[in-house]
C-alpha cells in the first residue's frame, strides 16, 4: 500500500497560505460585510478581513522578494514572522485586530527559538492554541459568540486531532465551521438578524486556506453565512436614518448597548513599552468600548470605540508615539449610535466620491458632492463608503469610488445600501479626474437613468495620467524602475520612467494630447514642484491652442500631479 505523505508547513506553505486566505477573503467579502451586525452594523468586517490579509501577503512578499537570489527561500520563521507583522500594521477594524493577533500567537510558536523548520502537526496544534489564547486576551472585556469563540473552537479541534499539519488544520477549520454555525445561539443580536458572526465567518475561510496550503486539496464547503432563518437579513427599515439599527444584547459585553455607543472608531499603530501598553489599556477601557491592543516588542495596534476621539489619541501619545492614526465617524445614521435622532426629509438624488486628497475633497464637496477621503497607502474600506451614503441622505445615489481597486468595494457599500431602499448607482471612474468629469455634468433634475448614463460617458471619455515617485525597483510597462524614479502612468499604465518632475509632466501630457482634446485638468499635489502647473499651463497655451487647461490643488493626495484629457 502506498504511504500517503506527511504534510508540513514552511516558508513557501506561509506564502501560499497567504495568497488563498487573500483569494478566499475576496471571494467572500461582500457576503461577510452584509451580515455584519455586531459589535456595529457597518458592513466592513470582510473588507476589513480583506486588507488585513492583504498587508500580511505584502509583507510576506516582501520578504521572498529579498531572498531571489538564494535558492533556499525564507524559512518559515521568517514567513510567519513577516505575515504577523503585515496583518499588525494592516490591521483593519475590530476582527482585522483580533486575526492579527491570531497570526501574532501563530508566530510566537512557530518563530520560536529553536523551533524546527518545519511545522508538523504537533507544532500547529501549539500554534492554534497560543493564537485563539492570545486574541482572547487582547480583548478587553471578551465576548461569545463572536470571532474569539470560533478561533477557541478550532484550537479545541486541532489539540484532539492526531496528525500531521493537514489532519490537524483540517480539524480545526471543521471545529471553526461548527462553532461558526452556534453563534447565533449565543449572541442575540445575531439571532434576531438570522446571520452568524462576520468575524468568525472570515476566520473560517483564512483556517480553509490554511487546510488548501498543507494538503494541496480543498477544504469542505463552507457553512452557510446565514442561520437558518426565513429572511438572511434583518428587513430595511423605511428610513435608516431616523430608525435605530439591531443593537446588541444589553449583557453582550464592552460593546454598544440598547441605550447607544460611542460615535468614533479610534485606530493606531504604537510605539511603546509594555509597562505603558498596561496604562493604556486601563485608560482606554474608561474611555469606550470594543477595546482591542494587539501586538508586542514595542509595536501595538490599538482598536476602540469612543464618543471622544481627541482624549483617545492622547491616551496614545502619553504611552507613547502614535501614527497611522484613523478615526472613523459612525455619524447619525450609524446603528452604533442608537439614540433618538430627528427625521429630517431625504433629498432626491446625491454623489458620493472617493478622493485622495483634501484639496481634491473641498473641491468635490463644493460642487455638491459628499466625499470618502482615501489617504496615501489607506483605501478606505465599505464601511466608510456606506456611511457616506447614509451621510448623503437621499433616494438616489451615484457612487463614484475614483480608484479601479476600490470598485469591489464600492460594490459592497452599493449593494448594502440598497438593502436599506437606497438607489445607488455604482459608475466605475479610475481616477478622480474622471469624477469631476462626471460631476461636472451631472443634472439632478433629469431622470435618475438619464444623468447616470451621461456621467459615466463623460467619466468614459476623459483619459487620466498621474506622476507618481517610484517607492521600489520593479518591473513596468515602460522598463525596468528603479526606487526614487518618476513616473508618468496613463490610464493605469506606466508610459515614462525620468528622472525630473516637471519634464516626466510634460512628457505624458503630449502623449495623451496625440488623441486629442478640449480640456485639461491638472491636479497638482503638495510634494509636486511649485512651478509644475505653471510650466505645463504654457506648454498646452503654446502647442494646443483649442485646448483650454483648469487646475486646483490637490493637497497630500499621494500622486504628484494628476492628469485628466477630455
Amino acid at each position: 500500500m502506498a504511504q500517503v505523505p506527511q504534510t508540513f508547513l514552511d516558508g513557501l506553505a506561509v506564502r501560499t497560505w497567504c495568497g488563498l486566505a487573500l483569494r478566499a477573503l475576496g471571494r467572500a467579502r461582500a457576503e461577510i460585510d452584509a451580515i455584519n451586525v455586531y459589535p456595529v452594523a457597518d458592513g466592513d468586517t470582510g473588507t476589513n478581513l480583506y486588507l488585513t490579509v492583504e498587508s500580511a501577503a505584502t509583507a510576506v512578499e516582501a520578504v521572498f522578494a529579498g531572498y531571489e537570489t538564494q535558492p533556499a527561500g525564507p524559512t518559515l520563521a521568517d514567513a510567519v514572522r513577516a505575515m504577523a507583522h503585515g496583518a499588525l500594521i494592516g490591521a483593519r477594524g475590530n476582527s482585522g485586530t483580533i486575526l492579527a493577533q491570531l497570526l501574532r500567537g501563530m508566530a510566537q510558536v512557530l518563530a520560536a527559538d529553536g523551533a524546527q523548520p518545519r511545522c508538523d502537526g504537533p507544532a500547529l496544534r501549539l500554534a492554534l492554541r497560543r493564537a485563539a489564547d492570545s486574541a482572547r486576551q487582547a480583548v478587553a472585556h471578551p465576548v461569545e459568540g463572536t470571532v474569539l469563540t470560533v478561533a477557541s473552537a478550532a484550537a479545541d479541534a486541532a489539540e484532539r486531532a492526531d496528525g500531521d499539519c493537514g489532519t490537524v488544520a483540517r480539524a480545526a477549520h471543521q471545529g471553526a465551521r461548527a462553532a461558526l454555525a452556534a453563534t447565533p445561539a449565543q449572541l442575540g443580536v445575531l439571532a434576531r438578524a438570522g446571520v452568524v458572526d462576520a468575524g468568525g465567518s472570515g476566520l473560517v475561510a483564512v483556517l480553509g486556506a490554511l487546510v488548501e496550503a498543507c494538503t494541496g486539496e480543498t477544504a469542505d464547503a463552507e457553512p452557510d453565512r446565514v442561520a437558518s432563518t426565513p429572511n438572511a437579513l434583518p428587513d430595511p427599515e423605511p428610513d435608516p436614518e431616523t430608525e435605530a439599527g439591531p443593537a446588541p444584547d444589553a449583557d453582550a459585553g464592552d460593546c454598544a448597548a440598547e441605550d447607544g455607543g460611542p460615535a468614533f472608531e479610534v485606530i493606531y499603530l504604537l510605539e511603546a513599552d509594555d509597562t505603558a501598553v498596561a496604562r493604556l489599556r486601563t485608560r482606554l477601557d474608561a474611555l469606550g468600548d470594543s477595546l482591542v491592543v494587539v501586538g508586542g516588542d514595542g509595536l501595538w495596534n490599538v482598536h476602540v470605540h469612543v464618543d471622544d476621539a481627541g482624549a483617545a489619541v492622547e491616551a496614545g501619545v502619553e504611552a507613547g508615539r502614535p501614527y497611522r492614526i484613523r478615526i472613523t465617524h459612525f455619524g447619525l445614521g450609524d446603528v452604533h449610535t442608537g439614540g433618538p435622532r430627528p427625521p429630517r426629509e431625504r433629498a432626491q438624488r446625491a454623489v458620493v466620491a472617493v478622493v485622495p486628497g483634501q484639496g481634491l475633497a473641498e473641491l468635490y464637496t463644493e460642487a455638491g458632492a459628499t466625499t470618502v477621503l482615501a489617504r496615501p497607502g489607506e483605501p478606505p474600506a465599505s464601511g466608510e463608503l456606506l456611511a457616506a451614503v447614509r451621510r448623503a441622505h437621499a433616494r438616489e445615489v451615484v457612487l463614484l469610488p475614483n480608484d479601479a481597486e476600490l470598485r469591489d468595494t464600492a460594490a459592497a457599500a452599493a449593494e448594502q445600501a440598497r438593502t436599506e431602499g437606497v438607489r445607488v448607482a455604482l459608475i466605475p471612474t479610475r481616477s478622480a479626474v474622471q469624477g469631476l468629469a462626471a460631476l461636472a455634468v451631472s443634472e439632478p433634475g433629469r431622470r435618475f437613468d438619464e444623468d447616470v448614463v451621461q456621467m459615466t460617458s463623460a467619466a468614459g471619455a476623459t483619459r487620466y495620467g498621474e506622476v507618481v515617485v517610484a517607492e521600489h525597483r520593479s518591473w513596468t510597462t515602460a522598463g525596468i524602475c528603479q526606487a526614487g524614479d518618476v513616473l508618468g502612468l496613463i490610464d493605469g499604465d506606466v508610459a515614462v520612467i525620468g528622472a525630473d518632475v516637471t519634464a516626466t509632466a510634460e512628457t505624458v501630457l503630449d502623449r495623451m494630447l496625440q488623441a486629442g482634446g478640449e480640456l485639461v485638468t491638472l491636479v497638482i499635489g503638495d510634494e509636486a514642484p511649485e512651478t509644475v502647473a505653471a510650466h505645463l499651463e504654457t506648454r498646452v497655451r503654446e502647442a494646443y491652442l483649442a485646448v483650454d487647461t483648469v487646475v486646483y490643488g490637490g493637497g497630500h493626495q499621494g500622486a504628484l500631479l494628476l492628469i485628466g484629457v477630455e
